[in-house]
């Protein structure tokens, strides 16, 4: 064997001894943040889909559906104060298809509007009449979905911090998910993923949560570790991969939604702007109303007593207004 030839052989023993560890390193994490973090509530199958769901209540009013964002799981709803609301209402909080202890199956898409026909399902087959869809972030999408394509299934939007238009590019602390290959996604899911989000997932946790601060037990009271696992890491690119091929044609369909739209945005929303989410989605719903505080992207976790006054006010509430609004506090 010549000399190159032996380096080479080297080199490629070390490259495989190199991915073979961050395997195994991530395996572990992984099983690791699953045992500290298991599930909480109860599983359906909806197709190919296995859904995790929390149900709470069970009142007489309206049900209540919470849908979260990107890279998130039904903890990021934790800090909400339930308790007043699941006196008169029925609650319940999911795990998208693939996030969270939920598992998207094999032939499943990852785009808003498969995930918002899933969703759709799920509340049939719950028994669920035209409940209140409380939607974050990439939730407010998928909301939004559900409203256009499943109008039946949908009494009220609710959405906090929506992604509702097409953006140029992925906001920045989220570019290392933007991979389009589905096997280069899925090697750095059980490789990289794991060192590279305990290396910068504080950096980019504080970015989400800004101009607020992160709290402090947000790791394990919000789920927020759970992101670190391949599994989460996989699904949320996949999710990041999917939106522009649904969300363009979603937006064109926005005056045809009949329901009321209630939106609430922080001025200082770090991740989405406003203007360009919440205020033009009223600008083409003439009955949707826009409520601004003070504030970033996380509300339910940052300002849960405010975001559940705000939520308890839409669910009492019966009637579309007669106008688009824009209110502050």
């Amino acid at each position: 064997m010549t000399f190159a030839m032996w380096c080479v052989v080297v080199v490629g023993a070390v490259l495989v001894a190199v991915v073979a560890g961050l395997m195994i390193f991530s395996a572990w994490v992984a099983g690791r943040i699953e045992r500290a973090l298991p599930a909480q509530g109860k599983f359906i199958d909806i197709g190919a889909d296995r859904i995790h769901y929390v149900e709470r209540g069970n009142g007489n009013g309206p049900a209540i559906l919470f849908i979260h964002g990107l890279n998130g799981l039904l903890r990021n709803f934790a800090y909400l104060p339930f308790q007043e609301l699941e006196q008169t209402h029925r609650v319940i909080v999911l795990d998208r298809p693939g996030s969270g202890h939920s598992t998207r199956g094999a032939g499943s898409s990852a785009g808003i509007a498969a995930q918002a026909q899933t969703i759709a399902r799920f509340i049939e087959a719950l028994g669920l009449h035209e409940p209140m869809i409380v939607g974050h972030s990439l939730g407010g999408a998928i909301a939004l979905a559900l409203g256009v394509n499943h109008p039946r299934s949908v009494g009220r939007l609710a959405l906090i911090a929506p992604l509702t238009h097409m953006l140029a590019a992925p906001p920045g602390v989220f570019s290392s998910l933007a991979i389009g290959s589905s096997w280069v996604r899925r090697i750095v899911s059980v490789t990289l993923a794991i060192p590279l989000g305990i290396l910068r997932g504080p950096a980019i946790v504080k970015v989400v949560f800004e101009p607020e601060t992160v709290p402090k037990d947000f790791a394990m009271k919000g789920g927020g570790l759970f992101s670190l696992r391949p599994a989460s890491f996989r699904a949320a690119s996949s999710d990041m991969a999917a939106v522009e091929g649904d969300l363009p044609g979603l937006e064109r369909r926005y005056a045809t939604l009949r329901m009321p739209v209630d939106v609430l945005y922080g001025r200082g929303d770090r991740i989405l702007d406003w203007r360009y989410h919440g205020e033009a989605l009223t600008h083409k719903l003439g009955h949707a109303t826009l409520q601004l505080v003070d504030g970033g992207h996380m509300l339910p976790v940052t300002q849960p007593a405010m975001t559940m006054a705000w939520l308890k006010t839409l669910a009492a509430a019966r009637a579309v207004g007669p106008a688009a609004t824009v209110a502050s506090s």
